[in-house]
């Protein structure tokens, strides 16, 4: 257990408290520990109800960018703020036991407000907005964000506001006690409300067998199906919907609902069966909301004009569609055609000593080409981590790798003693990689991998951004159209080939299609 286990948290006292308590059973465990703060978009833009901010996994992105850049092993959440689709390569390590589920009411003075007609209560939550004014349709709902403290301090400078609704989870876990309370029973808490989530990378397997001796079952069971019905019914973490199981002997119970955003129109559902049949629950309970209207107050949820447009250059999955900002529409086509060579069976009539891989595009054209077992080199040098981890899966390990061509360039010169190299490359490639090593007296030896075709479509004149993915899609980009708005980037090569054309380049924190969302999303949000 010499490794050094990195908890990444958000720096609130609630966020280090959940960090705290995974330290202090990993410790017991014997395990070695540091907790490490990161800020959450979610902490730094306040002024917008996170609804209105449109980020899947507000509260969660910059902790799962921190992992994917290794600066912490773990990342330690509130359930309910995780997305129910991971990004790729993390995973759920566990669940804690869970704390209260409920929602509770903070109020002033007396509850004889609940009765007027002129009631103010505070909330940033869509979910607790719609449910309180289903019950009390004559009251006002009015934003509120910023940490439990914050949101404490705002209620009692408000002089107009009645009251605020909080987790009952959070005010219990930082000791907050008010005298003025009451519990919401009535109300359907968010899915998976109260419990604590250790999320990990995948391949760190000594990680995710000690984050597992934590995991409690129950919860897991329990909050898994609260998130599946969330998933099936395709809404973010902040939509009007709720969920709460729970487990009694050998059954299990699921309470849903949905409702409109202001509390008008509600479909709901309340369904127990025995606790092996668990696995169908989800899918039961969302099919019956479905049948019964629940797909139409969603639609008319997300019915609105949207502010900004932007085109992306690659054809987005359902996942990554979701993580795009709501005042965005989003023009995705696939600006880019690849086309596997035939690679020369000579290329592998000896032992490649060392080869060059900078693409994933590259590792399935050998698939394609050879049996894996053909596929021997000495030393593979990389670029990009994704690009390693698929080598590394199919091929062999990597011995270094670099964020880009250019920096990988005198990695490999530093480290090659033959002074020959195979390239595999595309039919389209930039020249600084090869042009350095040959400099330098390098023999590069380029395999034509694949073939890089370009196919521009036409875009809208009004269109805000366009979302790049490499020098290969500005290129071709650039074919059909003129520079319009913002470029954001997916690395540094990238962007040095929009900024031939483009006033403005932005460049994302790591190098993912998901982090070239976020930083068009972050942009855009902030206008």
């Amino acid at each position: 257990m010499d490794k050094i286990i990195r908890i990444g948290t958000r720096d609130s006292e609630l966020a280090m408290w959940q960090a705290k308590t995974v330290q202090h059973q990993l410790e017991y465990l014997g395990y070695k520990t540091k907790l490490i703060s990161i800020k959450a978009t979610g902490d730094l833009v306040l002024n917008k109800p996170i609804y209105e901010m449109g980020i899947t996994g507000v509260f969660t992105r910059n902790l799962d960018i921190a992992m994917l850049n290794d600066e912490i092993d773990i990342a330690v959440h509130s359930l309910k703020d995780v997305p129910t689709i991971l990004p790729e390569g993390i995973v759920q390590a566990a669940v804690l036991k869970r704390g209260p589920s409920e929602d509770v009411l903070i109020f002033k003075d007396n509850e004889e407000f609940m009765a007027q007609k002129d009631a103010i209560i505070a909330t940033g939550s869509l979910r607790r907005k719609a449910q309180w004014l289903q019950r009390y349709p004559s009251h006002k709902v009015v934003g509120l964000r910023g940490n439990v403290n914050t949101r404490l301090q705002k209620i009692k400078d408000n002089e107009d506001w009645n009251g605020g609704i909080f987790a009952a989870a959070g005010l219990q876990r930082i000791g907050i006690k008010p005298e003025n309370l009451v519990t919401l029973s009535w109300m359907i808490p968010a899915p998976a409300q109260g419990a604590i989530m250790i999320s990990a990378l995948e391949k760190d397997e000594f990680v995710r067998e000690a984050c597992g001796k934590l995991n409690h079952e129950e919860t897991e069971i329990c909050t898994n199906v609260e998130r599946k019905f969330l998933n099936l019914l395709e809404g973010g973490c902040s939509a009007p919907i709720g969920a709460l199981c729970y487990i009694n002997d050998e059954e299990i119970t699921l309470k849903g609902i949905i409702l409109s955003e202001d509390g008008t129109s509600k479909k709901e559902i309340n369904k127990t069966v025995k606790l092996r049949k668990h696995i169908y629950l989800a899918q039961d309970a969302a099919e019956f909301i479905i049948d019964r209207g629940g797909k139409k107050l969603m639609s008319n949820f997300d019915k609105f004009e949207k502010k900004f447009t932007v085109c992306s250059t690659k054809k987005l999955t359902v996942s990554q569609s979701k993580l795009v900002h709501e005042d965005i529409k989003v023009d995705d086509s696939d600006f880019i055609k690849i086309r596997f060579s035939r690679i020369p069976q000579p290329v592998l009539k000896k032992e490649l000593e060392n080869v060059i891989i900078t693409s994933k595009n590259t590792v399935e054209s050998l698939e394609t080409n050879f049996s894996l077992p053909e596929l021997q080199f000495k030393n593979i040098y990389c670029v990009g981590r994704r690009t390693k981890a698929l080598v590394e899966k199919k091929i062999g390990p990597v011995k270094l790798t670099a964020k880009n061509a250019k920096k990988l360039a005198p990695l490999v010169l530093k480290d090659i003693k033959n002074k020959e190299v195979t390239y595999f490359t595309s039919s389209l490639r930039l020249d600084e990689l090869p042009s350095f090593l040959e400099e330098n007296d390098v023999v590069v030896n380029e395999v034509e991998a694949y073939k890089t075709m370009l196919s521009p479509l036409k875009v809208e004149e009004n269109t805000d951004g366009i979302l790049f993915y490499s020098p290969s899609t500005v290129q071709s980009y650039m074919k059909g159209n003129k520079p319009i708005g913002i470029a954001f980037c997916i690395g540094e090569t990238t962007a040095l080939e929009a900024k031939k054309y483009f006033d403005e380049v932005k460049v994302a924190s790591v190098p993912t299609v998901e982090s070239v969302i976020e930083l068009a999303n972050l942009h855009f949000a902030k206008n």
